[in-house]
């Protein structure tokens, strides 16, 4: 079991960049495949970007595809989303979430088991 923890959310001016980082609690974090997902007020969660166990692949949605990069350190319990490029349709709570026992990168929030609070993620004009 891991309890994901998101840090780094803020304020940004569009163009700008933010790195998300997420701690997961649990000596066993190389076993989860991770994923970040975001949601916008009255819209449902969605993915973001995903990384598998050990880091040789990942996910990433068209929307996001050239400025968001994700990435993990297993050695840290950590896993990072690093924004580039953010434009005001980025705005939202941003979650990480732990996935167990897949044979693939998961991309779809029902495949997630352990999930963070979430981070508030707000990209002005």
């Amino acid at each position: 079991q891991v309890q994901p923890v998101e840090s780094g959310g803020g304020l940004v001016q569009a163009g700008g960049s933010l790195r998300l980082s997420c701690a997961a609690s649990g000596r066993t974090f190389s076993s989860y495949d991770m994923g970040w997902f975001r949601q916008a007020p009255g819209k449902e969660r969605g993915i973001v970007a995903a990384i598998s166990r050990s880091g040789a692949s990942t996910y990433n949605a068209d929307s996001v595809k050239g400025r968001f990069t994700i990435s993990r350190d297993n050695a840290k319990n950590t896993v990072y989303l690093q924004m580039n490029r953010l434009k005001p349709e980025d705005t939202g709570v941003y979650y990480c979430a732990a996935s167990f026992g897949r044979a693939w990168v998961p991309t779809r929030v029902a495949e997630y088991d352990y999930w963070g609070q979430g981070t508030q993620v707000t990209v002005s004009s």
